[in-house]
């Protein structure tokens, strides 16, 4: 489980083409405490880490997961948005992030404002139902709060704080990114539904 706070932008350094796919990733995180079998997220992907450097960790991603997500574009140079897993006693930040990602969306608007920078993302259609105003989602890993919904995209609001910390202050239109819906939103509407 994650909070959606990036702790770093690591840099993947190279990948495999044997299947799994491994990805090295250099990181300027502290990774002493961080075992091999310890998860990390990676751009909003709940990875495992299956080797270890004082500055570099590896994953293996399965097809499955290269297929739902931006992790099959990734290439050495690819920027990626890191955090370790919550720990008990770990302030929760953001909101709860499973790393376990529903989809990729794409940026369909991105205006520079004053004082910070509002992305427009179109709205897939099966995660209509769980976005709404002033809730949370998930975007490449990042926690965000949804500044409005309408019917065919969201947008989100950016600081700069979160622009200098985070790959997203670099996104264009046109970007793919991870998404992930608040998991109480889901669990609401499930329930509901039975109702």
């Amino acid at each position: 489980m994650f909070t959606g706070i990036t702790e770093n932008i690591g840099v993947v350094r190279s990948k495999t083409s044997k299947e799994p796919v491994e990805y090295k990733i250099k990181t300027k995180m502290n990774l002493k405490k961080s075992l091999i079998g310890s998860s990390i997220m990676c751009s909003g992907i709940c990875l495992t880490v299956v080797k270890k450097t004082l500055n570099s960790f590896s994953v293996n991603i399965s097809e499955e997961t290269l297929s739902l997500t931006t992790a099959k574009n990734w290439k050495p140079g690819t920027l990626i948005n890191l955090e370790k897993s919550l720990k008990v006693g770990d302030e929760l930040g953001g909101h709860i992030v499973t790393g376990h990602v529903d989809g990729v969306t794409k940026v369909k608007e991105k205006k520079i404002l004053k004082k910070s920078v509002l992305i427009n993302f179109f709205l897939p259609k099966k995660m209509n139902k769980f976005i709404c105003k002033k809730g949370s989602v998930s975007i490449d890993g990042v926690s965000l709060t949804v500044n409005n919904v309408y019917k065919d995209k969201f947008s989100v609001n950016l600081i700069p704080h979160t622009c200098k910390i985070t790959t997203l202050g670099k996104l264009e239109k046109g970007d793919k990114v991870n998404i992930e819906v608040d998991i109480l939103a889901r669990y609401v509407n499930k329930n509901m539904s039975k109702n």
